[in-house]
């Protein structure tokens, strides 16, 4: 990853200074500037910081010689090479990854404009694509691209940031408590976001209700006069005190949220709804994407676009410009099978909303066949079995015309589609997550042109190697029917 500083850049006495290290120069002397940053290597040219992270199965100790004959002017390490015969600055530090940090929150210091923060279990990104969109139409605005939403990524963004950006939007993703804590406080947000509070990263912290509080460390970061922006749906966040925060509210069901989307209707493709906000109704606003989940993103969009001064025909504008990231409720046509690819990652919680959007496309073509590829949904702590099987039951009720399984955990998705009524003739289960091709093979023997098919797993299920099997072999569609 290279981040290009377009603000400022540094002198390796800087950032020694900067991060508390310890310089070392080697054919040079402390004024040599860096003006990018990278972690990897072979991304360094002339005026590169070289960051080298420790770690057992790669460390970036060994690649410090290559980055300096590739460019690198700086390295920030934990130890001195043995073998740099290239001149080189070295900034030794006791934890490189907080000195990242440090030096992010130096550089992010320095910017213009807003600084957005979205978290949640549920919906960061699209929440943030949303948030981009809007302020895109009158700012320059950053974001984070990909999933470059951690404890090195988020860093790495702000260092991105170009000197003309008047907003900037970022994701905080963790595992556990005290990762948005720290994000929280280099990032510094003016607006911080949280989306909804789910059963992702159960297995790591036991309770949803751990899970609310570290999801609520991204305000530690927040100014004193900062907002805090979430969902008046959830009852762990709909509270009138959050971490010492009076919160602006988005909602749906709730009638006391600050922002509040009602008459939903729902078109091929798009979704409109009326929004009720500061004693005043705005009616007919669209998003071109499907579903409730998506309406929540597009609220907390709108309720930020206000709270940086935009107007409503804005907002509008830059809803409709939304587009949706890589692999996130991506609609394409294979063989003609209308395909809902929603790959990039699972929960309980998102798995019903994507379900909600293939019965909504079904209804709207006239009740056309559906077709579930539902796969493992990770990090679900003890009850990953139960929320499996009871997301079985939720399939059946929904009266899916086929289910099918890909993964061992996913098994019990199945399982619980029997038990709650489903013909055991229409469901499918494949537990080996290496062998895609099975499940493509499964699909073709069944689908038909007019059908709905629903990809969705967790990311570690690469799910989207069926999407890809099936576009490979979309001529074959509905020949076992010929």
């Amino acid at each position: 990853m290279k981040s290009v500083l377009s603000l400022k850049s540094y002198t390796a006495a800087e950032l020694a200074s900067l991060v508390a290290g310890e310089l070392h120069c080697f054919g040079c002397d402390d004024s040599v500037a860096f003006s990018s940053v990278v972690t990897d290597s072979r991304e360094a040219t002339s005026g590169s910081l070289f960051v080298a992270f420790p770690g057992e199965r790669v460390d970036g100790h060994a690649y410090i010689p290559a980055a300096v004959k590739n460019g690198a002017c700086c390295v920030l390490a934990s130890r001195l090479p043995d073998d740099l015969t290239t001149s080189a600055a070295v900034v030794l530090v006791d934890h490189v990854l907080a000195a990242l940090g440090k030096l992010a929150e130096d550089y992010a210091a320095h910017a213009e404009g807003k600084m957005i923060a979205v978290t949640g279990s549920v919906g960061k990104t699209t929440t943030k694509e949303f948030i981009a969109a809007v302020l895109g139409e009158c700012h320059r605005v950053h974001k984070t691209e990909g999933n470059h939403n951690n404890e090195i990524g988020m860093p790495m963004t702000l260092l991105d940031m170009p000197a003309d950006a008047r907003a900037t939007v970022v994701e905080m993703g963790m595992c556990g408590f005290g990762e948005i804590d720290y994000l929280s406080r280099i990032a510094r947000p003016d607006i911080a976001v949280v989306t909804i509070i789910g059963s992702s990263h159960m297995e790591h912290l036991g309770s949803r209700e751990n899970i609310c509080r570290a999801k609520l460390e991204i305000t530690h970061g927040l100014s004193q006069d900062g907002i805090l922006l979430c969902n008046g749906d959830d009852p762990l966040l709909y509270q009138p005190e959050l971490e010492g925060r009076h919160p602006v509210f988005v909602a749906i069901r709730n009638r006391h949220a600050d922002f509040r989307a009602v008459n939903i209707r729902y078109g091929i493709g798009i979704t409109t709804f009326d929004l009720i906000y500061h004693n005043r109704a705005v009616t007919n606003v669209e998003i071109p994407t499907m579903g409730q989940h998506n309406v929540y993103a597009a609220l907390f969009a709108y309720a930020v676009g206000v709270l940086c001064g935009l107007d409503d025909d804005e907002i509008r504008r830059g809803l409709s410009r939304f587009k949706n990231a890589d692999m996130r409720q991506n609609i394409c046509d294979i063989g003609g099978v209308t395909v809902i690819e929603d790959c990039y990652n699972a929960s309980p919680e998102s798995m019903r909303a994507a379900l909600d959007v293939l019965c909504e496309l079904s209804r709207q073509r006239g009740g056309a066949r559906t077709f579930a590829l539902l796969g493992d949904m990770r990090e679900l702590g003890s009850d990953a079995v139960l929320m499996h099987n009871q997301l079985g039951i939720n399939v059946a009720q929904r009266r899916i015309d086929y289910l099918f399984t890909l993964g061992e955990i996913a098994e019990e998705i199945a399982q619980g589609a029997i038990h709650g009524g489903m013909r055991a003739e229409c469901v499918y289960a494949n537990p080996d997550c290496t062998r895609k091709d099975t499940s493509g093979e499964m699909l073709l023997r069944e689908l038909r042109r007019g059908d709905i098919l629903l990809v969705k797993a967790s990311r570690a299920v690469a799910a989207e190697e069926v999407v890809a099997y099936l576009r490979a072999h979309a001529h074959r569609i509905g020949e076992e029917a010929r």
